[in-house]
């Protein structure tokens, strides 16, 4: 893909502006911080949406994505379920959704997602990905309760070489509405995230489809942050389109799904305390689907591994 070819910041924007017209139908707030950057809190002082998380979820894609929500019938206790597809799986979760931008700093902990990350390049993944954004403006999603502090602005805006008012944050914390449907439209990232670390082709990625079931949302943290994870680590779903050998596509499929960690088998807010809150302890090859399908679409051939666990979703949501 040529460089700017996507546009992911401009894409964004446009979901962006279309949010701050449907502000309150989707019950977000929009407002302007003291560096004149747009802020717009989905879910920490203001009750948000599911809908609000689904938009966020496609801004955070860069636009190259779709986001829905539809009834599986096969989870009888939490039936609601959220969808990302892509046809451009790799710029779309890897060069904008994927949350690789640490902007802690001093009281403030946040990781950046969404299409700010690939015009500020900062990261070791965009030595991986060739694409380089063309943007007169810039959209980044943040996990958090608090809007971004001066110096973390700053930091943004050197970054992405764009002023302060030309920059956007979408913020909403885990333990909301529109913060939880975020986070769970992201079991195909968070595939192409293990494939990536698998060192499987990402060239050879063509098209994506990811579900999970939508979580309820809890006032803490921990127990919010969990129900998240587990949402994707043994409900979600993910089909891939892939081009190759029918034996590479084989072994991604087996490779592939959260089953295959050494950490599988607990809920995760369990996992998260047993290593004392230290996610780097936790096997990184955890964080991946329940379920993956892989088509090799040069040859015909599906693979399928893993298997969605209704029961220890039940156990964890609730």
């Amino acid at each position: 893909m040529k460089d700017g070819s996507a546009f992911l910041n401009d894409n964004a924007q446009r979901i962006v502006d279309g949010m701050i017209g449907d502000a309150e139908r989707l019950r977000i707030v929009v407002s302007r911080g003291p560096l004149g950057e747009r802020l717009i809190d989905a879910g920490a002082k203001t009750v948000g949406s599911v809908e609000a998380g689904m938009r966020m979820a496609e801004a955070a894609m860069g636009g190259l994505g779709s986001v829905s929500v539809f009834m599986d019938r096969a989870s009888q206790q939490w039936p609601f379920t959220v969808e990302a597809r892509s046809s451009q799986p790799v710029l779309a979760c890897l060069g904008s959704q994927y949350a690789g931008w640490n902007l802690s700093g001093q009281d403030y902990f946040a990781m950046g997602s969404g299409p700010a990350r690939a015009l500020a390049r900062v990261e070791p993944l965009f030595e991986t990905l060739s694409y380089h954004d063309i943007a007169s403006s810039a959209v980044l999603i943040l996990e958090t309760a608090e809007p971004p502090p001066r110096a973390t602005v700053e930091k943004v805006s050197k970054a992405t070489g764009l002023a302060t008012e030309k920059l956007t944050f979408l913020y909403a914390p885990t333990q909301s509405l529109a913060g939880g449907v975020q986070i769970v439209a992201r079991a195909l990232e968070v595939a192409l995230h293990k494939i990536n670390d698998l060192k499987f082709p990402l060239e050879n990625v063509v098209d994506g489809i990811g579900t999970a079931p939508i979580p309820a949302p809890h006032p803490d943290f921990l127990t919010a942050m969990g129900r998240t994870n587990d949402a994707i680590i043994y409900g979600g779903s993910v089909q891939l389109f892939v081009k190759g050998s029918a034996k590479e596509a084989g072994k991604l499929a087996e490779k592939l799904p959260s089953s295959a960690s050494r950490d599988y088998g607990q809920p995760f807010a369990e996992i998260f305390t047993r290593f004392k809150g230290d996610f780097y302890a936790i096997d990184p090859l955890l964080f991946s689907p329940a379920e993956v399908i892989v088509t090799a679409i040069e040859t015909g051939d599906t693979f399928r591994a893993g298997r969605r666990d209704l029961k220890m979703l039940e156990r964890s949501l609730g």
